[in-house]
């Protein structure tokens, strides 16, 4: 299926969800990721380390990123005095700055890892990307990331302009990444009054760690991502005695007035699918301007590799980051 049936006025129109919208290519990319993903240990088994370890290396199934040699590294202060990394890719002249928050289930992954991804943004924005390397669990559990990246974004709001030459500010990540992002956003309109943030771009992330119920019903070994590793990853990053459905923790309990314009991208075979139909409705609901981009048969971190829907799915993503600093 191709990018004019994603981008039809009306997101919940059934035909995206039927199994017949799902091309014949998008089912071979699917059964491509399910085979490589065959021989690869679960992080739980291992050791989160040990995972971290494997990816960067690339032992693991999937290659490392490519490094940008224009990357470099600059540092927001925390109230406490720690230092939280961004790292940074730019253009000469930034037209706007994009706070990226990236994925792994707040375990795994890391900024240095999300190198084409940013040079792409900036290539098609004109935006400086700034990608926050926040603490992971299990050694650093809620509130751990939560904490970096409002310091990350907090800093970005009192230094982008002298640091960039432009105070006009994204924000945006994937899955783990998207969760983090609309955390950030909550925190700092109820933390520090802020709500200047241009646009969201929020893919596929948990918005509900109590689980919705696209989620309890994934089987247990999916597609990329399972029931079981939801379970795997909220055990580590949620200690116990904190509620799951605590706004700070899942966004789709928050109160969700005065948000910036947003973005939705989710595929119909994700586990996560509810948890973007509902906060876009929520968001919605809440006089929130929102768009949702629904693609038939894409799984979990399907524009991160290189299916068949990845590119127009990347591709609308920084149209619409660009659309909101014009």
């Amino acid at each position: 299926m191709s990018e004019p049936a994603a981008a039809k006025s009306n997101p919940f129109d059934p035909e995206l969800f039927r199994p017949a919208a799902i091309s014949a290519e998008m089912q071979a990319a699917n059964e491509a990721m399910r085979k490589a993903m065959l021989t690869a240990p679960d992080w739980w088994e291992i050791g989160a380390a040990a995972q971290r370890a494997s990816a960067t290396s690339g032992r693991g199934p999937i290659p490392p990123a490519p490094k940008s040699e224009r990357a470099r590294t600059i540092y927001a202060t925390a109230p406490d005095g720690r230092k939280v990394p961004l790292r940074v890719i730019a253009p000469e002249r930034a037209r706007g700055v994009y706070l990226h928050v990236h994925g792994g289930g707040l375990v795994l992954g890391s900024s240095e890892g999300q190198d084409p991804m940013l040079e792409r943004i900036v290539m098609n924005t004109g935006m400086a990307c700034a990608s926050v390397e926040y603490r992971l669990a299990p050694e650093n559990p809620y509130p751990a990331a939560w904490d970096d990246c409002e310091t990350a974004a907090l800093w970005l709001v009192k230094n982008a302009k002298s640091e960039f030459g432009t105070d006009a500010l994204t924000i945006g990540g994937e899955s783990a990444g998207a969760t983090l992002s609309a955390a950030t956003l909550l925190r700092m309109r109820d933390r520090h009054g802020y709500t200047g943030f241009r646009a969201a771009n929020l893919s596929y992330g948990n918005f509900d760690s109590s689980m919705t119920p696209s989620q309890t019903l994934t089987p247990e070994r999916g597609l990329l991502v399972g029931k079981l590793n939801i379970r795997k990853f909220r055990e580590a990053y949620l200690p116990a005695g904190i509620d799951p459905r605590d706004p700070d923790v899942s966004p789709l309990y928050a109160r969700l007035d005065r948000m910036p314009p947003t973005l939705f991208t989710v595929g119909t075979l994700d586990p996560l699918l509810d948890d973007s139909l509902f906060l876009y409705a929520r968001w919605i609901a809440a006089g929130n301007e929102a768009e949702l981009a629904v693609y038939p048969g894409a799984p979990h971190v399907f524009n991160i590799f290189p299916t068949p829907l990845g590119a127009p799915a990347n591709a609308r993503i920084d149209a619409y980051l660009k659309r909101a600093i014009a």
